[in-house]
């Protein structure tokens, strides 16, 4: 049996209200000073206010760090790591989706590492020597996981490209999924995070590093995201919510550990040159990208159908797995309100060529358990439009 390596992050809290242990954590971890980072949407809405003021029932010293784009950029980590610096805090607190959650991911990183200020060089792989400064993660979304994995997405903005940085040392310490914190998400967010989160388990099922670990938290998360995004989105039902809260963060735990694949590739590219939202941009991609791949891991989907979405696939020829399998995740991605093409994106068919050599060049690619081309790539974006 090969050696498989599994990351996760140390302590978890779960459920409505789980915010309130804030407070108790940051003390009994001698903390003194908090950053909070966020971004303006939520800052605005009131959604930070609800951390910041268990925070200022405590008494424990905080400033907040809202200046951050949905696709957050270089720009916007160099301006958090001033304030953050001047702050003289000693633990992060972030708030928000995945935005704010990879901002504060690479603020973190950097503080501990200042040789890697100009945040380029911690594209891909990365090497740094020393664990970043403490950071606490709640999150509001149900789809990015971004508060239990080892990964960070920032945009380059001088190269138009999203650059996906792999490093141990980012993952928060903490993590607190409150899923009253996600109950105020606009029925959009909800929908594109979630298809988000189904998108995380779905590739981390199906790629090449796949191993039985990953595909316990895969399947799982399949299942829970599947039977109740609808609900969550739609009905605004507490239970879903939950359900939702649960699944997107174990599909993290997996995905985290093994990669994933070329929704991913392409999808970082939508958000890079047209600032797309990326769970949008990921359940736009999702079914062309999955008939593609279904040609060489047509049983996993076998499984995926008949273990998490109660179908009976068992006897079914290759090509009715496929196109039942993509059938079902247009039909969850309708269900939501999620109809829109590549081309509502903002690209046109000039511009394939440029988003399929940034494609080609996306670290998620290795993962993909198809082999594809720049030609593919362009096909495919094709296809979606």
């Amino acid at each position: 049996m090969a050696v498989t390596k599994f990351t996760l992050n140390e302590t978890s809290y779960f459920g409505e209200g789980a915010r309130n242990v804030l407070p108790e954590e940051i003390q009994k971890r001698g903390f003194q000073k908090v950053l909070v980072v966020t971004d303006k949407a939520l800052y605005e809405v009131g959604v930070t206010k609800k951390v910041t003021d268990l925070l200022e029932k405590e008494n424990i010293p905080y400033e907040v760090f809202h200046d951050i784009k949905p696709n957050p950029t270089v720009q916007n980590v160099k301006d958090g790591l001033k304030v953050c610096r001047d702050s003289k805090a000693d633990v992060i607190v972030a708030v928000g989706g995945g935005s704010s959650i990879d901002t504060a991911k690479c603020i973190s990183i950097v503080m501990t590492n200042p040789d890697r200020e100009d945040i380029v060089s911690l594209n891909g792989l990365s090497n740094t020597t020393h664990k970043g400064m403490p950071l606490i993660a709640l999150p509001t979304t149900h789809g990015t996981a971004a508060e239990v994995t080892i990964n960070y997405v920032i945009t380059d903005e001088n190269r138009e490209i999203k650059m996906v940085c792999v490093d141990e040392h980012d993952i928060p310490i903490l993590a607190i999924v409150d899923t009253q914190l996600m109950a105020s998400m606009p029925k959009a967010i909800a929908a594109s995070t979630g298809m988000d989160a189904l998108t995380h388990a779905v590739e981390g099922y199906i790629t090449l590093a796949h191993n039985t670990m990953s595909d316990m938290f895969h399947m799982k998360a399949i299942q829970l995201i599947y039977h109740n995004l609808p609900a969550a989105v739609n009905e605004k039902d507490q239970t879903a919510i939950d359900n939702m809260g649960l699944g997107q963060y174990i599909a993290g735990m997996g995905f985290s550990n093994v990669g994933l694949g070329i929704v991913h590739s392409m999808a970082h590219q939508l958000g890079a040159v047209y600032d797309t939202p990326h769970g949008l941009a990921n359940a736009i991609l999702l079914p062309t990208v999955m008939k593609f791949n279904g040609e060489v891991c047509y049983e996993r989907f076998r499984d995926i159908l008949t273990q998490a979405l109660d179908v009976d696939a068992t006897l079914f020829t290759k090509e009715e797995v496929i196109k039942t399998f993509v059938e079902k995740i247009k039909e969850l991605s309708e269900k939501v309100g999620i109809t829109q093409t590549v081309k509502d994106t903002g690209a046109k068919e000039e511009d394939l060529s440029m988003l399929a050599d940034k494609a080609m060049e996306d670290p998620c690619k290795p993962g993909n358990p198809r082999e594809v081309s720049k030609e593919d790539f362009i096909r495919l974006y094709r296809e979606a439009m």
